[in-house]
């Protein structure tokens, strides 16, 4: 049985929060999407796993800030 990579939760909306580092859109850290593709199934699927536990740290001022992109 292959152990397949999951799917990266990006969503096309890249903007870093300043108070916590996280991006709006998918909820990990840089290094966390800089990473992606080198880490393992298992890596992916824990950072996934923690991904709903991360929305409460975002800052709450700057979710309406434009994304990155944008600016």
């Amino acid at each position: 049985m292959t152990d397949a990579p999951p799917q990266s939760p990006c969503v096309k909306l890249c903007a870093i929060d300043a108070g916590s580092g996280l991006c709006r859109g998918c909820l990990r850290s840089l290094d966390e999407i800089a990473a992606w593709g080198r880490l393992d199934p298992q890596a992916q699927r824990a950072i996934l796993a923690d991904l709903p536990h991360r929305t409460a740290r975002l800052s709450g001022s700057s979710q309406d800030a434009p994304p990155l992109s944008r600016r």
